[in-house]
């Protein structure tokens, strides 16, 4: 069987899915176009969605002819219908597409899904068993360190956002540079440390009613926000997707450190909206201005 695999650099487990399918006898299939064009060619298909969104429609259409493809989960925000359930839209949007197959990208979650896609492809459960417990070591969360949250002459600032976006030097390349051209050193959300990120992320009201994707965004803010070094905030999130707004919006009530919410689209290279943050972070510190947007001032709660 030919299986297409998205191993994206969002992929929070890159090498699971890949090893498991060798073990299984599949055929990995890899996309043909390089990231530039993948995005092209779902953005012809898909003018008006998110660029992730068209990023990985891109992707599959780039895999050429296979029997099932699987797609890494996104950690959905609250209200994202793209997030919750993107094979089953994806399919509905787009005629002829092959299978779609959702798969987590979790360790609890792992083993589970694992079973029901070994059975797809080589329908021997002795064979998935024993694939099972070759790659079970790969389904684990790395050991990963907090990255520095300072460097010599720089202000340190927090890049939060969907790991879908942040990860994808395709969308958001161009941000690292622009930070840096100002004088600003970032920590992306994305490079934390996932544990560390999900047990604070323990500390938002109701956790066990509230969206993945949601969760990860408090957990990098909670995580963040109380350490000295960190003198600001941007939230990044996509264009033409209000529910990552939505969700951004959200979290900013709670800071009282500077911050900006930036709209990104592919390939952008200008952010302005960077330059009111700097200015605010170089104001003295009585004349300080804790957002470009005034009126979504909140007292900062438990982050």
């Amino acid at each position: 069987m030919r299986v297409g695999l998205l191993e994206s650099r969002a992929a929070r487990l890159p090498t699971y899915w890949s090893a498991y399918l060798k073990e299984l006898g599949a055929e990995v299939v890899t996309p043909t176009l390089d990231e530039a064009e993948c995005l092209a060619l779902g953005r012809e298909s898909l003018p008006g969605e998110p660029a992730q969104v068209q990023l990985v429609l891109g992707r599959i259409l780039a895999l050429g002819r296979v029997d099932l493809v699987l797609l890494p989960q996104w950690a959905a925000v609250s209200g994202d219908a793209w997030s919750e359930a993107l094979p089953e839209l994806l399919s509905r949007r787009i005629s002829g597409l092959p299978t779609l197959l959702g798969v987590p990208d979790s360790p609890e979650l792992m083993e589970g899904a694992a079973a029901e896609v070994g059975m797809r492809v080589s329908q021997s459960a002795g064979r998935v068993r024993l694939a099972i417990e070759k790659v079970r070591p790969l389904g684990s969360y790395a050991r990963a360190e907090m990255p520095p949250l300072s460097r010599a002459s720089r202000e340190t600032v927090a890049v939060l956002g969907p790991r879908t976006l942040l990860a994808e030097d395709v969308l958001v390349g161009a941000l690292r540079p622009a930070l840096d051209d100002l004088g600003l050193y970032p920590v992306f959300s994305h490079e934390l440390p996932v544990a560390d990120v999900l047990k604070r992320a323990e500390r938002i009201e109701q956790p066990d009613r509230a969206a993945p994707g949601d969760l990860e965004l408090f957990g990098a803010l909670s995580l963040l926000s109380g350490k000295a070094a960190v003198r600001g905030f941007v939230f990044v999130v996509p264009a033409r997707d209000g529910s990552a707004a939505a969700a951004a919006r959200k979290v900013a009530a709670r800071l009282h450190k500077p911050f900006v919410l930036l709209t990104v689209d592919a390939g952008q290279t200008e952010f302005p909206e960077l330059d009111t943050l700097r200015d605010a972070l170089n104001a003295p510190a009585g004349a300080r201005s804790r957002s470009a947007a005034p009126q979504e001032s909140a007292a900062e709660g438990d982050a």
